[in-house]
């Protein structure tokens, strides 16, 4: 039997980390041809620096590197990168003719590129369908699993709703989530001279009770300026070292990343003790959240790796609103004093039991090897359950 192509798109460097191991065993698998096209934020300096020297050092074969990002923060910009996106894919997708593009999660170019991918009659595989978040996210989401012919959901709750929105169940598995599978096999440990030689800003001392701040905006939202200072100024309150990961490049980024150089600059006094920092291997970061007193923002890390690791998480807002999330989770809205309530009582509570709600032992084995064998097919159909009259 011939090997199957199996197209991987890489966009942003959330996605390279979390898929690490599943990337090595593509790439070592018998009966699968793995190749990797990159483009996004992933190509972009400020955004994902020698990230792409790294894959390309792992020995993956990187068929396209594709420049698709129209540059702003803003929904315009966001909008106009999908179509680009669409119209380079589609190019590099047509030459190459995988048998299948693996689609990860719920980004804007990611649901371009399975649209490029159905009209071409190339079957499209999902990973992480079936969520439930509180943005235009969530309905990139649904639209990917509506283009999508194989399905990797994470969790129970998601498989049920990718079947209630008609989706065979032959073709749904639920083989448990990559990040939380990456976060189970880490146990790097990382110093105060490796985090302190990354981003701008003061040093920090991690070898004391330090915060991680991930706060990324909300596209849906019109004030992620003014939600993002009262975060800072919340968690300059605990005086404690922090460690400040830069926004991604969704729209609103532009006015929270002027906001985090005016308060760095103009308000010194609130940024004494923080790290700026952009992006670290996916190791590291893993490493960092076992380790950290609270995790604060909105990131999926904080429901997902910190689900399993038991770090205590504060998240505010509405972006992963509705996602399952264990009980290590607080939820807050943006209001000053109940973000400060809920950092508090985590910091005061400690370290949870580790949660298994999106953990599955060889997560990347099981899709690896679903992907080698399991029936392909191109023209979608509503799968109805018929019930008894």
């Amino acid at each position: 039997m011939a090997k199957r192509k199996v197209c991987f798109p890489i966009t942003s460097r959330a996605y390279y980390g979390r898929s690490q191991l599943l990337i090595r065993k593509l790439h070592s698998h018998p009966d699968i041809d793995l190749t990797l096209m990159l483009g996004g934020s992933i190509l972009l300096d400020k955004y994902s620096r020698h990230i792409a020297d790294d894959i390309a050092a792992g020995g993956f074969d990187i068929e396209a590197s594709l420049f698709n990002v129209i540059e702003g923060g803003n929904h315009v910009a966001m909008a106009k990168t999908a179509c680009l996106t669409a119209l380079e894919f589609t190019n590099n997708l047509y030459t190459s003719e995988p048998d299948i593009v693996l689609i990860c999660g719920d980004r804007f170019e990611q649901l371009a590129i399975a649209m490029a991918a159905a009209y071409l009659n190339i079957t499209v595989a999902h990973i992480e369908g079936g969520d439930v978040t509180g943005s235009i996210d969530e309905s990139v989401r649904h639209a990917i699993t509506k283009l999508a012919h194989l399905h990797f959901v994470t969790n129970e709750g998601a498989h049920r709703r990718v079947l209630a929105m008609g989706e065979d169940p032959r073709y749904v598995f639920n083989t448990g989530s990559l990040d939380v599978e990456l976060a189970a096999h880490v146990s790097t440990t990382i110093t105060n001279e490796q985090i302190n030689a990354l981003g701008v800003g003061h040093d920090v001392d991690i070898e004391r009770p330090f915060l991680m701040v991930v706060q990324h905006p909300v596209t849906t939202d019109t004030d992620n300026r003014a939600h993002l200072e009262t975060t800072l100024r919340v968690v300059s309150s605990f005086d404690l070292p922090t460690i400040w990961f830069w926004p991604n490049p969704d729209a609103g980024t532009g006015e929270m990343a002027d906001s985090l150089r005016h308060m760095r600059e103009k308000h010194p006094e609130l940024t004494a003790h923080m790290r700026f920092i952009t992006n670290v291997p996916a190791n590291d970061f893993v490493a960092l959240l076992a380790h950290t007193a609270c995790l604060v923002g909105n990131s999926s890390a904080g429901i997902k790796e910190c689900s399993y690791l038991g770090t205590p998480v504060v998240n505010i807002g509405a972006r992963q609103q509705g996602r399952l999330a264990a009980e290590h989770v607080t939820q807050v809205g943006y209001d000053a004093a109940d973000i400060g309530a809920a950092i508090a009582t985590q910091l005061a509570h400690g370290r949870y039991a580790p949660s298994h709600i999106y953990f599955k032992d060889n997560a990347s084995d099981k899709i690896a090897n679903l992907l080698a064998t399991t029936p392909l097919y191109t023209q979608k159909r509503f799968f109805e359950v018929r019930t008894e009259q």
